[in-house]
Protein backbone atom coordinates (compact mmCIF):
# COMPACT_ATOMS: atom_id res chain seq x y z
CA UNK A 1 0.00 0.00 0.00
CA UNK A 2 1.29 3.46 -0.89
CA UNK A 3 2.81 5.59 1.87
CA UNK A 4 3.36 9.35 1.82
CA UNK A 5 3.76 12.46 3.93
CA UNK A 6 1.84 15.67 3.21
CA UNK A 7 3.59 19.04 2.99
CA UNK A 8 1.08 21.41 4.60
CA UNK A 9 0.77 25.17 4.67
CA UNK A 10 0.09 26.93 7.95
CA UNK A 11 -3.63 26.84 8.84
CA UNK A 12 -5.48 30.07 8.10
CA UNK A 13 -8.96 31.35 8.74
CA UNK A 14 -11.11 31.90 5.66
CA UNK A 15 -13.87 34.42 6.38
CA UNK A 16 -16.85 35.46 4.23
CA UNK A 17 -15.63 37.58 1.36
CA UNK A 18 -18.31 40.22 2.01
CA UNK A 19 -19.99 41.55 5.19
CA UNK A 20 -22.60 39.23 6.69
CA UNK A 21 -25.18 39.69 9.48
CA UNK A 22 -23.76 39.74 13.00
CA UNK A 23 -26.46 37.97 14.98
CA UNK A 24 -27.18 34.96 17.17
CA UNK A 25 -29.15 32.02 15.82
CA UNK A 26 -30.81 29.23 17.79
CA UNK A 27 -30.36 25.60 16.82
CA UNK A 28 -33.19 23.09 16.56
CA UNK A 29 -33.69 20.42 19.21
CA UNK A 30 -32.27 17.88 16.74
CA UNK A 31 -29.16 20.03 16.26
CA UNK A 32 -28.71 20.51 20.00
CA UNK A 33 -28.20 16.85 20.92
CA UNK A 34 -25.21 16.15 23.14
CA UNK A 35 -24.51 13.07 21.02
CA UNK A 36 -23.90 15.34 18.00
CA UNK A 37 -21.23 17.40 19.73
CA UNK A 38 -18.42 16.17 17.54
CA UNK A 39 -16.82 16.79 14.15
CA UNK A 40 -17.79 14.44 11.33
CA UNK A 41 -14.90 13.52 9.06
CA UNK A 42 -15.14 13.09 5.28
CA UNK A 43 -12.62 12.66 2.47
CA UNK A 44 -13.36 13.06 -1.24
CA UNK A 45 -11.03 12.24 -4.14
CA UNK A 46 -11.21 14.24 -7.38
CA UNK A 47 -9.66 13.55 -10.76
CA UNK A 48 -8.94 16.25 -13.31
CA UNK A 49 -11.38 15.93 -16.22
CA UNK A 50 -9.92 15.83 -19.73
CA UNK A 51 -11.31 18.38 -22.15
CA UNK A 52 -11.78 21.08 -19.51
CA UNK A 53 -8.41 22.76 -19.72
CA UNK A 54 -9.90 26.11 -20.74
CA UNK A 55 -11.70 26.57 -17.41
CA UNK A 56 -9.42 24.56 -15.13
CA UNK A 57 -7.74 26.75 -12.51
CA UNK A 58 -3.98 26.74 -12.28
CA UNK A 59 -4.20 25.85 -8.59
CA UNK A 60 -7.30 23.92 -7.43
CA UNK A 61 -6.56 24.62 -3.75
CA UNK A 62 -6.55 28.39 -4.23
CA UNK A 63 -9.68 28.21 -6.40
CA UNK A 64 -11.50 26.22 -3.72
CA UNK A 65 -10.31 28.61 -1.02
CA UNK A 66 -11.74 31.59 -2.93
CA UNK A 67 -15.01 29.72 -3.52
CA UNK A 68 -15.16 28.82 0.17
CA UNK A 69 -14.96 32.52 1.12
CA UNK A 70 -17.82 33.23 -1.30
CA UNK A 71 -19.90 30.29 -0.04
CA UNK A 72 -19.62 31.58 3.53
CA UNK A 73 -21.51 34.71 2.48
CA UNK A 74 -24.54 32.48 1.91
CA UNK A 75 -23.78 30.07 4.78
CA UNK A 76 -22.58 32.76 7.16
CA UNK A 77 -23.54 30.89 10.39
CA UNK A 78 -20.87 28.31 9.50
CA UNK A 79 -18.28 31.11 9.80
CA UNK A 80 -19.41 31.72 13.39
CA UNK A 81 -18.90 29.95 16.71
CA UNK A 82 -21.08 27.84 18.99
CA UNK A 83 -21.66 28.78 22.61
CA UNK A 84 -23.87 27.53 25.40
CA UNK A 85 -26.78 29.79 26.27
CA UNK A 86 -28.99 29.66 29.36
CA UNK A 87 -29.87 26.07 30.20
CA UNK A 88 -26.90 24.73 28.27
CA UNK A 89 -28.57 24.94 24.87
CA UNK A 90 -26.29 25.67 21.96
CA UNK A 91 -26.61 28.81 19.85
CA UNK A 92 -24.53 30.10 16.96
CA UNK A 93 -22.93 33.51 17.26
CA UNK A 94 -22.56 34.65 13.65
CA UNK A 95 -19.22 36.40 14.09
CA UNK A 96 -17.78 35.92 10.57
CA UNK A 97 -14.53 34.68 12.14
CA UNK A 98 -14.26 32.04 9.44
CA UNK A 99 -13.28 28.39 9.01
CA UNK A 100 -9.85 26.75 8.98
CA UNK A 101 -8.24 26.08 5.61
CA UNK A 102 -4.98 24.27 4.83
CA UNK A 103 -3.24 23.67 1.49
CA UNK A 104 -1.11 20.56 1.07
CA UNK A 105 0.88 18.59 -1.50
CA UNK A 106 1.74 14.89 -1.73
CA UNK A 107 4.01 13.06 -4.17
CA UNK A 108 1.46 10.48 -5.33
CA UNK A 109 -1.18 10.29 -8.04
CA UNK A 110 -4.79 9.32 -7.61
CA UNK A 111 -4.22 5.91 -9.23
CA UNK A 112 -1.92 4.98 -6.33
CA UNK A 113 -4.85 5.06 -3.90
CA UNK A 114 -6.22 1.92 -5.55
CA UNK A 115 -8.39 0.85 -8.45
CA UNK A 116 -11.19 0.71 -7.54
CA UNK A 117 -10.72 3.47 -4.97
CA UNK A 118 -12.10 2.00 -1.76
CA UNK A 119 -11.49 2.37 1.97
CA UNK A 120 -9.30 2.05 3.90
CA UNK A 121 -7.55 5.03 2.32
CA UNK A 122 -3.78 4.95 2.82
CA UNK A 123 -2.30 7.61 5.07
CA UNK A 124 -5.74 9.17 5.49
CA UNK A 125 -4.51 11.33 8.39
CA UNK A 126 -2.20 13.08 5.91
CA UNK A 127 -5.29 14.19 3.96
CA UNK A 128 -6.86 15.89 6.99
CA UNK A 129 -5.72 18.91 8.95
CA UNK A 130 -5.60 18.98 12.73
CA UNK A 131 -8.95 19.70 14.37
CA UNK A 132 -7.96 19.27 18.00
CA UNK A 133 -10.27 17.41 20.36
CA UNK A 134 -13.12 16.32 18.08
CA UNK A 135 -15.62 16.15 20.96
CA UNK A 136 -15.07 19.82 21.85
CA UNK A 137 -17.17 22.08 19.62
CA UNK A 138 -17.82 25.25 21.65
CA UNK A 139 -15.85 28.34 20.63
CA UNK A 140 -14.05 26.57 17.78
CA UNK A 141 -14.23 26.94 13.98
CA UNK A 142 -17.07 24.81 12.66
CA UNK A 143 -15.13 23.50 9.64
CA UNK A 144 -11.50 22.40 9.26
CA UNK A 145 -10.71 21.81 5.58
CA UNK A 146 -7.59 20.61 3.80
CA UNK A 147 -7.17 20.53 0.03
CA UNK A 148 -4.33 18.22 -0.99
CA UNK A 149 -2.88 18.56 -4.49
CA UNK A 150 -1.85 15.29 -6.19
CA UNK A 151 0.91 14.79 -8.75
CA UNK A 152 -1.60 13.79 -11.43
CA UNK A 153 -3.46 17.11 -11.31
CA UNK A 154 -6.23 15.73 -9.11
CA UNK A 155 -6.80 16.63 -5.49
CA UNK A 156 -8.36 15.44 -2.25
CA UNK A 157 -10.69 17.41 -0.01
CA UNK A 158 -10.62 16.28 3.59
CA UNK A 159 -12.66 18.04 6.22
CA UNK A 160 -13.97 17.92 9.76
CA UNK A 161 -17.36 19.62 10.20
CA UNK A 162 -19.30 20.14 13.40
CA UNK A 163 -22.34 17.84 13.37
CA UNK A 164 -24.45 20.27 15.43
CA UNK A 165 -24.51 22.74 12.55
CA UNK A 166 -25.38 20.31 9.74
CA UNK A 167 -26.25 16.69 9.03
CA UNK A 168 -24.77 14.64 6.19
CA UNK A 169 -27.14 16.10 3.62
CA UNK A 170 -26.41 19.63 4.85
CA UNK A 171 -22.66 19.05 4.67
CA UNK A 172 -22.96 17.85 1.07
CA UNK A 173 -25.20 20.83 0.23
CA UNK A 174 -22.61 23.26 1.61
CA UNK A 175 -19.71 21.70 -0.26
CA UNK A 176 -21.74 21.48 -3.47
CA UNK A 177 -22.15 25.24 -3.11
CA UNK A 178 -18.36 25.60 -2.84
CA UNK A 179 -17.90 23.44 -5.96
CA UNK A 180 -20.47 25.39 -7.97
CA UNK A 181 -18.85 28.70 -7.12
CA UNK A 182 -15.41 27.25 -7.89
CA UNK A 183 -16.55 26.26 -11.37
CA UNK A 184 -17.77 29.79 -12.07
CA UNK A 185 -21.46 29.82 -11.12
CA UNK A 186 -22.70 33.26 -10.05
CA UNK A 187 -24.91 31.94 -7.24
CA UNK A 188 -25.53 28.50 -5.70
CA UNK A 189 -28.14 26.30 -7.36
CA UNK A 190 -29.79 25.78 -3.96
CA UNK A 191 -29.86 28.73 -1.57
CA UNK A 192 -29.45 27.81 2.10
CA UNK A 193 -32.40 27.96 4.51
CA UNK A 194 -31.94 28.22 8.29
CA UNK A 195 -35.50 27.80 9.69
CA UNK A 196 -34.34 25.65 12.61
CA UNK A 197 -37.62 26.38 14.41
CA UNK A 198 -39.42 23.74 12.30
CA UNK A 199 -37.75 21.05 14.44
CA UNK A 200 -38.08 22.53 17.92
CA UNK A 201 -40.23 20.47 20.29
CA UNK A 202 -42.34 23.26 21.78
CA UNK A 203 -43.31 24.45 18.29
CA UNK A 204 -44.91 21.09 17.50
CA UNK A 205 -48.38 20.07 18.58
CA UNK A 206 -48.51 17.96 21.77
CA UNK A 207 -48.02 14.22 21.35
CA UNK A 208 -50.95 12.01 22.27
CA UNK A 209 -48.80 9.07 23.38
CA UNK A 210 -45.18 8.16 23.88
CA UNK A 211 -43.97 5.63 21.37
CA UNK A 212 -43.75 2.20 23.01
CA UNK A 213 -40.17 1.78 21.81
CA UNK A 214 -39.06 4.63 24.09
CA UNK A 215 -40.59 3.39 27.35
CA UNK A 216 -38.57 1.76 30.15
CA UNK A 217 -38.08 -2.00 29.94
CA UNK A 218 -39.20 -4.67 32.39
CA UNK A 219 -36.69 -5.31 35.18
CA UNK A 220 -35.63 -8.70 33.80
CA UNK A 221 -34.47 -6.99 30.62
CA UNK A 222 -32.71 -4.07 32.28
CA UNK A 223 -29.32 -3.17 30.92
CA UNK A 224 -26.02 -3.79 32.71
CA UNK A 225 -22.95 -1.98 31.43
CA UNK A 226 -20.74 -5.07 31.53
CA UNK A 227 -23.27 -7.01 29.45
CA UNK A 228 -22.31 -5.09 26.32
CA UNK A 229 -18.81 -5.52 24.87
CA UNK A 230 -19.43 -2.44 22.72
CA UNK A 231 -19.55 -0.29 25.86
CA UNK A 232 -17.04 -2.08 28.08
CA UNK A 233 -14.28 -2.35 25.45
CA UNK A 234 -12.04 0.73 25.08
CA UNK A 235 -12.20 2.21 21.59
CA UNK A 236 -8.46 1.60 21.08
CA UNK A 237 -9.06 -2.16 21.52
CA UNK A 238 -11.54 -2.31 18.66
CA UNK A 239 -10.90 -3.05 15.01
CA UNK A 240 -12.65 -1.89 11.86
CA UNK A 241 -13.24 -3.81 8.68
CA UNK A 242 -15.05 -2.90 5.46
CA UNK A 243 -17.15 -5.57 3.78
CA UNK A 244 -17.74 -5.33 0.04
CA UNK A 245 -21.00 -6.67 -1.38
CA UNK A 246 -21.31 -6.91 -5.16
CA UNK A 247 -24.11 -8.49 -7.21
CA UNK A 248 -22.87 -12.02 -6.43
CA UNK A 249 -22.90 -11.52 -2.66
CA UNK A 250 -26.32 -9.85 -2.74
CA UNK A 251 -27.74 -12.72 -4.81
CA UNK A 252 -26.32 -15.26 -2.34
CA UNK A 253 -27.95 -13.50 0.63
CA UNK A 254 -31.22 -13.19 -1.28
CA UNK A 255 -31.20 -16.95 -1.92
CA UNK A 256 -31.76 -17.52 1.83
CA UNK A 257 -35.17 -15.80 1.64
CA UNK A 258 -38.43 -17.26 0.46
CA UNK A 259 -41.69 -15.59 -0.50
CA UNK A 260 -42.35 -12.07 -1.76
CA UNK A 261 -39.34 -10.62 0.06
CA UNK A 262 -37.02 -12.71 -2.10
CA UNK A 263 -37.64 -10.34 -4.99
CA UNK A 264 -38.79 -7.14 -3.28
CA UNK A 265 -36.17 -6.73 -0.53
CA UNK A 266 -33.68 -3.94 -1.21
CA UNK A 267 -29.94 -4.45 -0.83
CA UNK A 268 -30.03 -2.13 2.21
CA UNK A 269 -32.69 -4.27 3.88
CA UNK A 270 -30.83 -7.50 3.11
CA UNK A 271 -27.44 -6.27 4.30
CA UNK A 272 -28.81 -4.58 7.41
CA UNK A 273 -30.72 -7.72 8.41
CA UNK A 274 -27.82 -10.12 7.99
CA UNK A 275 -25.22 -7.85 9.58
CA UNK A 276 -27.47 -7.13 12.57
CA UNK A 277 -27.90 -10.86 13.19
CA UNK A 278 -24.21 -11.68 12.76
CA UNK A 279 -23.16 -8.74 14.93
CA UNK A 280 -25.59 -9.75 17.70
CA UNK A 281 -24.20 -13.29 17.79
CA UNK A 282 -20.62 -12.04 17.62
CA UNK A 283 -21.13 -9.80 20.67
CA UNK A 284 -22.31 -12.74 22.77
CA UNK A 285 -25.63 -11.33 23.95
CA UNK A 286 -27.82 -13.75 25.88
CA UNK A 287 -31.13 -15.09 24.43
CA UNK A 288 -33.26 -12.96 26.80
CA UNK A 289 -31.30 -9.76 26.11
CA UNK A 290 -33.16 -7.03 24.28
CA UNK A 291 -31.27 -5.73 21.24
CA UNK A 292 -32.12 -2.73 19.08
CA UNK A 293 -31.72 -1.62 15.50
CA UNK A 294 -31.70 2.11 14.78
CA UNK A 295 -31.92 3.26 11.16
CA UNK A 296 -30.87 6.84 10.42
CA UNK A 297 -33.15 8.29 7.73
CA UNK A 298 -33.00 11.63 5.95
CA UNK A 299 -36.30 13.44 6.61
CA UNK A 300 -35.97 15.21 3.27
CA UNK A 301 -36.82 11.91 1.57
CA UNK A 302 -39.95 11.17 -0.42
CA UNK A 303 -41.27 9.06 2.45
CA UNK A 304 -41.79 12.15 4.62
CA UNK A 305 -44.95 13.85 3.39
CA UNK A 306 -46.15 15.00 6.80
CA UNK A 307 -43.37 17.15 8.29
CA UNK A 308 -41.99 18.96 5.28
CA UNK A 309 -38.39 20.17 5.45
CA UNK A 310 -37.80 23.34 3.39
CA UNK A 311 -35.63 23.05 0.29
CA UNK A 312 -32.18 24.31 1.17
CA UNK A 313 -32.44 23.34 4.86
CA UNK A 314 -28.98 22.23 5.97
CA UNK A 315 -29.54 21.54 9.66
CA UNK A 316 -29.96 18.13 11.19
CA UNK A 317 -33.07 16.56 9.72
CA UNK A 318 -32.44 12.88 10.24
CA UNK A 319 -34.92 10.71 12.06
CA UNK A 320 -33.93 7.39 13.54
CA UNK A 321 -36.71 4.84 14.08
CA UNK A 322 -35.84 2.05 16.52
CA UNK A 323 -37.01 -1.53 16.84
CA UNK A 324 -36.27 -3.78 19.82
CA UNK A 325 -36.46 -7.58 19.97
CA UNK A 326 -34.90 -10.29 22.10
CA UNK A 327 -31.81 -12.06 20.85
CA UNK A 328 -33.80 -15.29 20.69
CA UNK A 329 -36.46 -13.77 18.44
CA UNK A 330 -33.88 -12.12 16.20
CA UNK A 331 -31.59 -15.09 15.68
CA UNK A 332 -33.92 -18.11 15.78
CA UNK A 333 -36.33 -16.94 13.08
CA UNK A 334 -35.71 -17.24 9.32
CA UNK A 335 -33.74 -14.41 7.71
CA UNK A 336 -36.96 -13.20 6.06
CA UNK A 337 -38.29 -12.34 9.52
CA UNK A 338 -35.33 -10.04 10.17
CA UNK A 339 -35.66 -8.42 6.74
CA UNK A 340 -39.32 -7.77 7.53
CA UNK A 341 -38.31 -6.15 10.83
CA UNK A 342 -35.91 -3.85 8.99
CA UNK A 343 -38.55 -2.89 6.43
CA UNK A 344 -41.26 -2.24 9.03
CA UNK A 345 -38.84 -0.08 11.02
CA UNK A 346 -38.11 2.03 7.94
CA UNK A 347 -41.83 2.45 7.29
CA UNK A 348 -42.74 3.18 10.92
CA UNK A 349 -41.92 6.89 10.85
CA UNK A 350 -45.31 8.59 11.09
CA UNK A 351 -45.95 12.23 11.93
CA UNK A 352 -46.78 11.20 15.50
CA UNK A 353 -43.55 9.25 15.87
CA UNK A 354 -41.49 12.11 14.47
CA UNK A 355 -43.05 14.44 17.03
CA UNK A 356 -42.40 11.86 19.74
CA UNK A 357 -38.73 11.73 18.79
CA UNK A 358 -38.32 15.52 18.74
CA UNK A 359 -40.09 15.84 22.11
CA UNK A 360 -37.93 13.09 23.59
CA UNK A 361 -34.76 14.81 22.34
CA UNK A 362 -35.98 18.16 23.72
CA UNK A 363 -36.24 16.51 27.15
CA UNK A 364 -33.15 14.29 27.12
CA UNK A 365 -30.88 16.21 24.68
CA UNK A 366 -29.85 12.93 23.07
CA UNK A 367 -30.95 10.15 20.76
CA UNK A 368 -31.37 7.29 21.30
CA UNK A 369 -32.96 7.82 24.73
CA UNK A 370 -30.74 7.05 27.75
CA UNK A 371 -32.58 3.80 28.51
CA UNK A 372 -31.69 2.28 25.17
CA UNK A 373 -29.00 -0.38 25.15
CA UNK A 374 -27.39 -2.85 22.74
CA UNK A 375 -28.05 -0.66 19.74
CA UNK A 376 -26.84 -1.24 16.20
CA UNK A 377 -27.07 2.01 14.25
CA UNK A 378 -27.13 1.89 10.45
CA UNK A 379 -26.92 4.80 8.01
CA UNK A 380 -27.51 4.55 4.28
CA UNK A 381 -25.16 7.10 2.71
CA UNK A 382 -25.24 5.69 -0.83
CA UNK A 383 -27.25 8.73 -1.91
CA UNK A 384 -24.15 10.89 -1.47
CA UNK A 385 -22.65 9.33 -4.62
CA UNK A 386 -25.73 10.30 -6.62
CA UNK A 387 -25.56 13.87 -5.29
CA UNK A 388 -21.83 14.09 -5.85
CA UNK A 389 -20.00 17.38 -5.67
CA UNK A 390 -18.86 18.32 -9.19
CA UNK A 391 -16.39 21.05 -10.02
CA UNK A 392 -16.84 20.78 -13.78
CA UNK A 393 -13.11 20.69 -14.35
CA UNK A 394 -12.75 17.85 -11.83
CA UNK A 395 -14.93 14.83 -11.04
CA UNK A 396 -15.52 12.90 -7.83
CA UNK A 397 -14.08 9.38 -8.12
CA UNK A 398 -14.30 8.13 -4.55
CA UNK A 399 -14.50 8.97 -0.91
CA UNK A 400 -16.62 8.66 2.17
CA UNK A 401 -16.40 8.53 5.95
CA UNK A 402 -12.96 7.22 6.96
CA UNK A 403 -11.97 5.64 10.24
CA UNK A 404 -10.47 8.87 11.47
CA UNK A 405 -11.39 11.73 13.74
CA UNK A 406 -14.00 10.87 16.39
CA UNK A 407 -14.12 7.05 16.52
CA UNK A 408 -16.88 6.90 19.14
CA UNK A 409 -19.31 8.20 16.51
CA UNK A 410 -18.50 5.27 14.21
CA UNK A 411 -19.78 2.37 16.33
CA UNK A 412 -22.55 1.76 13.81
CA UNK A 413 -22.34 0.96 10.10
CA UNK A 414 -22.36 3.23 7.07
CA UNK A 415 -23.53 1.84 3.72
CA UNK A 416 -21.53 3.47 0.92
CA UNK A 417 -21.84 3.11 -2.85
CA UNK A 418 -18.81 2.01 -4.84
CA UNK A 419 -17.67 -0.22 -7.71
CA UNK A 420 -15.87 -3.50 -7.20
CA UNK A 421 -12.84 -4.65 -9.18
CA UNK A 422 -15.15 -5.90 -11.96
CA UNK A 423 -16.72 -2.46 -12.31
CA UNK A 424 -20.07 -3.61 -10.83
CA UNK A 425 -22.07 -1.21 -8.68
CA UNK A 426 -21.60 -2.46 -5.14
CA UNK A 427 -22.07 -1.55 -1.49
CA UNK A 428 -19.33 -1.29 1.07
CA UNK A 429 -20.33 -1.50 4.75
CA UNK A 430 -18.16 -0.53 7.71
CA UNK A 431 -18.09 -2.54 10.91
CA UNK A 432 -16.30 -1.58 14.14
CA UNK A 433 -16.11 -4.27 16.83
CA UNK A 434 -13.93 -5.54 19.68
CA UNK A 435 -11.26 -7.80 18.15
CA UNK A 436 -12.64 -11.16 19.46
CA UNK A 437 -16.13 -10.19 18.28
CA UNK A 438 -14.82 -9.31 14.81
CA UNK A 439 -13.41 -12.83 14.42
CA UNK A 440 -16.80 -14.31 15.30
CA UNK A 441 -18.57 -11.83 13.04
CA UNK A 442 -16.50 -12.91 10.02
CA UNK A 443 -17.25 -16.55 10.76
CA UNK A 444 -20.99 -15.88 10.91
CA UNK A 445 -20.90 -13.88 7.68
CA UNK A 446 -19.00 -16.63 5.89
CA UNK A 447 -21.84 -19.07 6.61
CA UNK A 448 -24.49 -16.81 5.07
CA UNK A 449 -22.30 -16.10 2.05
CA UNK A 450 -21.64 -19.82 1.53
CA UNK A 451 -17.92 -19.34 2.04
CA UNK A 452 -16.14 -22.44 3.35
CA UNK A 453 -13.38 -20.26 4.73
CA UNK A 454 -14.06 -16.83 6.26
CA UNK A 455 -10.78 -15.66 4.76
CA UNK A 456 -12.52 -15.73 1.38
CA UNK A 457 -14.79 -12.86 2.41
CA UNK A 458 -14.19 -9.59 0.58
CA UNK A 459 -12.72 -7.61 3.49
CA UNK A 460 -10.94 -4.38 2.70
CA UNK A 461 -9.27 -3.52 5.98
CA UNK A 462 -8.33 -4.72 9.40
CA UNK A 463 -6.93 -2.06 11.72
Amino acid sequence: MVSFKARRSEPELVAPVRPTPLETKALSDLDDQHTLRYYETVVAFFRSRPGHRHNRPGDPAKAIKAALAEALVYYYPIAGRLREAIGGKLVVDCTAEGVVFVEADVDVGIEEFGNPLLPPYPCVEELLCEAGETRVVIGKPLVFMQVTRLQCGGFVIGFHMCHNIADGFGMVQFFRCVAELARGEAVPTVLPVWNRDVLIGHNLSPITHLNAAYKPYPNDLQFKYDDDMMLSTPIEDMVVQYFLFGPTEIATIRSHIKGYLASSATSFELLTAIMWRCRTIALGYQPNHLVHLMITMNARGKWNQHTLIPRGYYGNAHFSPIVGVTVKELCSQPLAHTVELVRKTKLSVTKERMKSMVHTIALTRQWPPPLMDRIYEVSDTKWIATNATQFGWAELVGGGIPLSGDLTSKLGSDHMRCKNEDGDHSTIVSMLLPRPAMDRFRNEMSVWLNKHDERNLVILSSL
